[in-house]
């Protein structure tokens, strides 16, 4: 009896671990800050680093924590027309693009891309060079007053309080 239990409890509970919040495995996690005039804005970010973990970056993720993104690291700098895609990213994002000392240049509103093809997918372009950019859920820069200028410290003994 317990054994039928459990096979017909499986499938629900893999149902249901679908999608979750997860980090990507093997990825590091750091705390961080944004800095405004304003103050600072703590948050957590997962660090893709690799070709392979920047391109699987938050794809197939149902939510996040409201203070959690993704950081992506490039070795060399990015010129303004490469941009990021929302190709099987399942929530709306914003990204930063972010030059060597974590200062904003820009900021993109990217929404999930529902086609089965990748080529409909729209870029969202930085327009400045970057080397660095983070995701985070949609509205996080404007609703923590984030812009242009600002900037991301990845050590938070330097994150002055809000």
């Amino acid at each position: 009896m317990k054994y039928w239990a459990i096979l017909a409890a499986g499938p629900a509970v893999y149902g249901c671990s679908l999608g979750v919040a997860a980090p990507q495995e093997g990825l590091p996690v750091i705390d961080a800050c944004f800095v405004s005039e304003a103050g600072s804005v703590p948050v957590q970010l997962e660090v893709a680093s690799t070709a392979e973990q920047r391109r699987k970056g938050l794809m197939g993720r149902t939510s996040l924590a409201p203070d959690a993104g993704m950081l992506f690291e490039y070795r060399e700098p990015r010129d303004a027309g490469h941009g990021f895609w929302m190709y099987n990213t399942l929530i709306p994002l914003d990204i930063a693009y972010l030059n060597r000392d974590g200062v904003i240049g820009s900021i993109r509103q990217m929404v999930p891309c529902v086609s089965a093809s990748g080529s409909r997918c729209p870029s969202y372009p930085a327009g400045v060079p970057f080397i660095k950019a983070v995701e985070m859920n949609a509205g996080f820069f404007r609703k923590h007053q984030l812009r242009q200028g600002d900037r991301l410290n990845l050590r938070t003994e330097n994150c002055p309080a809000r």
